[in-house]
């Protein structure tokens, strides 16, 4: 594993078509090395931090397996309108004050429109006037018109995680296809817009499709790849999984930064599974986090996060760095569903 990392430092890359097999038999440590190996030489020691404020929640029309938020779910999940732009723009600063480097508007919904989608381009305005924060949006389905207003309005990444693999897709999620997220990504990439798009682990699929979703994200040359671990809700339909043991999360990040290289590979809700608060994932090749509460689920503190990146020796100074690979590319770093 360790050649295989200084191969890919060296510019190889993982292509689709090619036997993966050995990341699953290979030595979980030695698998690892190699991935952080590949995030020192090819993204240096920046930690991007990211916080999020979940803008409109519950009532969403979508039927997502895990979602909390979903209407054909009952988890008692607090339901809300569109928040008011300048409650946004307070927390917006709260954040950045905290040393927070990105700051994301998140709303349920299939697609922000209308009003609250005018709304939320007055908060980003706002953001951009009094903020000295990277701007960064997840509204879901949207329009390519409806992208360009938001990089006008100051937005520099659009969150559309792809959830799973292609195949498994339909065992998440029948309201929208696989290829209605692959489009809006490709329309937010096209109104200029850097995009951030993972997925959730643990919710049944093999390590074929997490494999699968890892190349698709590199063929999409996605800059921010967050990983959710999936964390059961009591009145979903994943309510009954298992979680994940610390190693298959662990194998995972490791995968993925073998096969996206330059990318950040953003650790998101699951953080909570590790004794450590998550320690080893950033010495397994994440270099980039979700901090403070998740949209549904408790997430982790600031401050502590802070205080255990610096302390593995991680840079998390306010300025952002481009990530900038050896070989010259540029990153950054149905019906009613029954369960």
């Amino acid at each position: 594993m360790k050649n295989l990392a200084k191969e890919i430092i060296a510019g190889r890359r993982l292509k689709r078509g090619e036997d993966f097999s050995f990341f699953l038999s290979a030595g979980l440590q030695e698998l690892l090395e190699g991935a952080n190996m590949i995030r020192e030489a090819l993204c240096g020691n920046k930690v991007d931090l990211c916080a999020i404020i979940n803008a409109r929640s519950g009532r969403c029309s979508e039927n997502c397996k895990f979602c909390a938020q979903s209407a054909y779910h009952r988890t008692g999940i607090k339901e809300y309108g569109f928040l008011d732009p300048d409650v946004i723009v307070e927390d917006c600063k709260k954040n950045e004050a905290n040393g927070v480097h990105r700051y994301s508007i998140v709303t349920a919904g299939k697609a922000l429109t209308g009003k609250d989608f005018d709304k939320a381009i007055e908060a980003y305005k706002k953001m951009r006037k009094e903020c000295n924060i990277e701007l960064c949006a997840s509204h879901g389905l949207l329009t390519e018109a409806q992208f360009v207003r938001l990089k006008e309005a100051g937005v520099s990444m659009y969150h559309e995680n792809i959830e799973t693999s292609k195949r498994n897709f339909p065992n998440v999620c029948t309201t929208h296809t696989y290829e209605d997220k692959i489009h809006a990504i490709k329309l937010a990439k096209k109104a200029g817009l850097r995009v951030c798009s993972g997925g959730i682990i643990g919710m049944g699929e093999s390590w074929d499709d997490r494999i699968d979703m890892a190349v698709s994200l590199s063929e999409l040359e996605i800059d921010s790849i967050p990983i959710n671990a999936l964390m059961p809700i009591k009145g979903t339909c994943y309510e009954n999984l298992e979680p994940l043991s610390e190693d298959d999360i662990l194998r995972t990040i490791a995968i993925f930064r073998y096969i996206n290289p330059t990318a950040y590979i953003r650790m998101a809700a699951g953080r909570g599974y590790f004794k450590d608060g998550g320690a080893k994932a950033f010495l397994s090749g994440a270099n980039a986090t979700i901090t403070g509460d998740m949209l549904t689920t408790v997430g982790t503190n600031t401050a502590q996060d802070k205080e255990m990146l610096t302390n593995l020796g991680f840079d998390i100074s306010n300025k952002i760095n481009k990530i900038e690979g050896k070989a010259g590319a540029l990153s950054f770093c149905g019906g009613k569903l029954v369960c």
